[in-house]
């Protein structure tokens, strides 16, 4: 995967192994592997205050152990290296923790074991571009910061004539535990009757719009900015159909228990948006149209 360009040729570069981790300095260089080459993103300053709310093993270690599926460019996704996880909400939760005084340690799992993973205390939070619904907020507390919507894609040019108004009979590619999948799909597809899609369900969005990109599926859907930055990267052999819709916000997940800590990861981001750098790690990314005004916990 490339740091600045993801070539598709052969179709596999996207599909990177989602291994090893990312771990950033206390003041991050926000955006410095971002599209535009970096941004001016001022220098975070700890608040000890917050650093209080932390959750006593993070306090031991200094480290914030993240669950973040690392398939979904531009918000979280592998560097060339294969290694090192990158992506606007990498920038963004850099700032977060350094505001803590501690660094964050970015663990690539699946999507749909991100949330047990926090529940069981396998991660400290969880920081994947979860949008935020009444299911996730009845199992764990989050963190409102970014709101995005739901896109379409097809090949350039709609050859299939793929209408998301009206999906039935088409092969649709989708990533696995998305809103896309367990909420949109299930609609449209009641709708269809006896003339059913053919959804092709990915563990990682990458794999989904390789299915795409190569001819398996006739259509893919995910969130608006993952696919704007596919049909940007694949050099337009993609383009998007239809209108953004269902917009919502996207939470950062902690675990019940750690209210005070959520609370406080609220304040962070809110001192942030006043300093800059939360606008920085937006823009570096081309996703600022995302950006929220207020910031909430269990909004």
């Amino acid at each position: 995967m490339k740091t600045r360009r993801i070539a598709l040729s052969a179709l596999s570069v996207l599909a990177l192994t989602l291994a090893g981790c990312g771990s950033n300095s206390l003041s991050p260089e926000t955006g410095g592997a971002s599209p535009d080459g970096g941004s001016s993103a001022p220098e975070t300053t700890v608040n000890e205050e917050l650093a209080a709310a932390l959750p006593q093993s993070v306090a031991d270690s200094g480290v914030i152990r993240v669950g973040t599926d690392a398939s979904y460019a531009p918000n979280e996704f592998l560097d060339a290296d294969g290694e090192t996880v990158i992506g606007m909400d990498v920038d963004l939760f850099d700032q977060v923790a350094a505001k803590f005084g501690v660094r964050a340690e970015y663990q690539p799992s699946a999507f749909d074991t991100i949330i047990t993973g926090v529940q069981g205390g396998k991660y400290d939070i969880g920081v994947s571009s979860f949008t935020i619904n009444e299911e996730r907020t009845s199992q764990v507390t989050m963190v409102s910061y970014f709101e995005a919507g739901t896109q379409w894609a097809t090949a350039a040019g709609n050859p299939e004539g793929v209408d998301p108004e009206n999906p039935c009979g088409l092969v649709v590619a989708v990533q696995t535990g998305t809103v896309q999948q367990e909420e949109d799909l299930p609609a449209k597809q009641e709708a269809c009757g006896d003339n059913p899609m053919e959804i092709l369900s990915f563990d990682g969005q990458d794999q989904a719009t390789n299915a795409l990109a190569g001819g398996r599926a006739d259509a893919m859907l995910a969130d608006s900015p993952v696919v704007a930055y596919a049909v940007q990267q694949t050099g337009d052999q993609l383009e998007t159909v239809g209108e953004v819709y269902d917009s919502a916000p996207y939470g950062y997940v902690v675990p019940n228990e750690e209210r005070e800590f959520a609370e406080a990861i609220a304040q962070a981001l809110t001192e942030l948006q006043a300093e800059g750098g939360y606008t920085a790690a937006l823009e570096a990314w081309n996703v600022q149209d995302g950006a929220v005004d207020t910031v909430t916990v269990q909004p």
